[in-house]
């Protein structure tokens, strides 16, 4: 919501600044919020749907359309803001001498109240949430583990739009500087070279989770310990984890249980099992145990 907020806002004084001055890479960065506020949009919406309760068409509910729409963004981040970027900024490279340069107080303005926006009302919120949930790990490790679409959408579009700011206010000041409109160009280009590397991280991410991506490895160290915890299993056969959504996951196991043991007896392990499971990995909302011989 704070994204979305200050992308919003952001767009329509960047197509002011751009309208005025006639730069590429202040359009280009419009484009970037645009796309951004369409992707905020999207992520609630896959938020919402997530949370539908399970019915017949959809038994495990419809958890996995958060991933869905976190896919879509990546998406609308590539066309609607990477493929326009470069266009616009080959189009004012071809085309430099046709432009004149003006307003640049005005756009450097604009990018210093877009940069005060985007990295305290969106990107630090975002990335003390994912130090909070990294807890010490490194930073390409836990953006891999993470099952939080939002999170990781939210933390590579903002770390785009900062540095694409700093590209634009670039390209503004060497057009105005140099008095060639080349520079402009470039800098829209190098927004949509930018735009399209953060979407195709965001769409590996998202096809991961997308086609049947397991429960992090903390999640499943913390039911494999959960389990032994009951002193009635003496193995686990198999251990299958799937993750539904952010908050949802899927447990298939085979247990073997210690020899002579009643059905009664393994019928009420398998129900602290279940218990235990809950009370370690609270995500863990569908648990199915079935027991085997050793």
């Amino acid at each position: 919501m704070l994204a979305l907020i200050a992308n919003a806002a952001i767009a329509v004084t960047k197509f002011i600044a751009a309208g005025i001055s006639g730069s590429a890479a202040m359009f280009s960065e419009g484009i970037h919020s645009v796309a951004d506020t369409g992707n905020q949009v999207m992520l609630l919406r896959g938020d919402a749907a997530s949370r539908y309760d399970p019915d017949a068409r959809h038994p495990f509910g419809r958890g996995k359309e958060i991933y869905f729409w976190a896919f879509m963004v990546a998406v609308f981040l590539f066309v609607g803001g990477s493929v326009l970027s470069i266009v616009t900024g080959i189009d004012r490279i071809r085309h430099a001498d046709e432009h004149g340069e003006s307003g640049l107080i005005f756009n450097l303005v604009v990018l210093a109240v877009a940069a005060f926006f985007e990295i305290f009302i969106a990107f630090r919120p975002a990335v003390r949430q994912f130090n909070r949930q990294r807890m010490g790990r490194g930073v390409w490790a836990s953006l891999k583990e993470s099952k939080d679409p939002a999170l990781i959408v939210v933390l590579f579009e903002d770390t785009a739009a900062v540095v694409g700011l700093i590209i634009a206010a670039g390209g503004v000041i060497l057009a105005e500087v140099t008095g060639n409109g080349v520079w402009d160009g470039i800098a829209s280009v190098l927004i949509g070279v930018l735009l399209a590397v953060a979407a195709w991280v965001i769409a590996i991410e998202m096809k991961a989770l997308l086609v049947g991506e397991a429960a992090s490895r903390e999640d499943r160290a913390s039911i494999r310990a959960a389990t032994f915890s009951v002193e009635e299993v003496h193995s686990i056969a198999r251990l299958l984890t799937m993750q539904l959504s952010t908050h949802q996951i899927l447990v298939n196991m085979d247990l073997v249980f210690d020899e002579g043991l009643s059905d009664d007896d393994i019928e009420q392990a398998i129900v602290e099992v279940e218990r235990r499971i809950q009370a370690g990995v609270p995500s863990a909302t569908r648990i199915f145990i079935e027991p085997v011989a050793p």
